[in-house]
């Protein structure tokens, strides 16, 4: 299935119901008067957040979107029927924009929360609305008002707490298969991962945080090598990111590091500013001396005195470790919010 994480559509509200013209007629009941009523108010379009959505696919397909029109007012001074109102569902975590002025409209981000996008139009007035003491029997009506009509941009930004990072192969999928349900695609190749994967990881029966895998960067993705830096906006909205290091791949460990962080830059301080763990992946492939002397040499060079981990996706060495971590450190940071 492909992932789409912008689309463009157009939505339209409805337009109001045309006032009647009609006039009282009841037996010993003369010069009854103008009872015309007022036209329907039209209805509006919302955009719904929906959690069991992961992309905008559903409205790649289907662009344009119009609520009901009102209805025509009736005899007896009542109010046509006003029209329906429009939902479209969106994934959580979309955000809307004019796509004419670039204006921000909406965050799109809990469960069932809606935004009107387009609001529906008043109806026209019946001939009653016009009865005035000159004028006893009008046969003048107006027609509803048109309903709001947007050019609308949506960006989809996955919600995560955690987000992993790193060069293709660095053992991102791997890792979220090994903590989470999720299944993004494992191979030995680079570039297996084409789209972002999210999985749920249950630390605890009662500490759960969400991880979002994004596809592997290489240099010059800023520029647009590779898959580019299109994905890294899924990494926005996340508390901590995982930088994740293959230290057995036999490159140069601390230049594939400094790499990511020049890619990082160049895209967004705001995602370089985000706490950040560097991660030592695929640590059973290597003896205990090596590692450590890998590490240590890392360490100085960056003059990095952050969080570090040493761990295995395949075997699951320090995996739980680093689960159990994340967990309270997510605690830790909700709590002091």
């Amino acid at each position: 299935m492909k992932f789409i994480d912008e689309v463009n559509i157009e939505v339209t509200a409805g337009s109001g119901g045309r006032g009647c013209s009609s006039f009282r007629r009841e037996k010993y009941i003369p010069f009854g008067g103008p009872d015309g009523g007022n036209g329907g108010r039209g209805g509006s379009v919302f955009l719904v957040g929906d959690s069991s959505l992961n992309n905008l696919l559903e409205l790649r397909n289907k662009r344009f979107f119009k609520a009901e029109s009102g209805f025509r007012g009736t005899p007896k001074l009542c109010h046509g029927k006003y029209g329906l109102d429009l939902s479209v569902k969106v994934p959580l975590g979309t955000k809307v924009y004019d796509a004419d002025t670039g204006e921000f409209i909406a965050d799109v981000t809990a469960e069932d929360a809606s935004v009107c996008v387009a609001v529906g139009a008043d109806g026209g007035f019946g001939n009653a609305h016009f009865k005035s003491s000159t004028n006893r029997a009008p046969r003048r009506t107006t027609i509803g008002f048109p309903g709001d009509h947007r050019k609308l941009r949506l960006e989809l930004s996955i919600l995560a707490d955690v987000g992993l990072l790193g060069m293709p192969n660095a053992g991102k999928s791997t890792l979220l298969r090994k903590i989470s349900h999720a299944t993004p695609k494992v191979a030995d190749y680079p570039f297996t991962t084409l789209r972002p994967h999210l999985g749920v990881v249950q630390a605890d029966y009662d500490k759960v945080f969400t991880v979002a895998d994004i596809p592997g960067l290489i240099e010059g993705a800023a520029d647009g090598v590779g898959l580019g830096v299109r994905f890294l906006k899924h990494l926005s909205r996340c508390g901590l990111l995982l930088h994740l290091v293959d230290v057995a791949s036999g490159d140069d460990v601390f230049d594939n590091i400094i790499k990511i962080r020049k890619e990082l830059a160049g895209y967004s301080a705001e995602i370089t500013a985000k706490p950040c763990w560097l991660i030592f992946n695929k640590c059973d492939a290597m003896l205990d001396d090596e590692l450590d002397e890998i590490i240590a040499d890392v360490s100085a060079r960056l003059e990095f005195d952050g969080t570090f981990y040493k761990i295995s996706g395949i075997s699951g060495e320090g995996v739980s470790t680093l689960v159990n971590d994340i967990a309270a450190w997510l605690e830790e940071s909700r709590a002091s919010t």
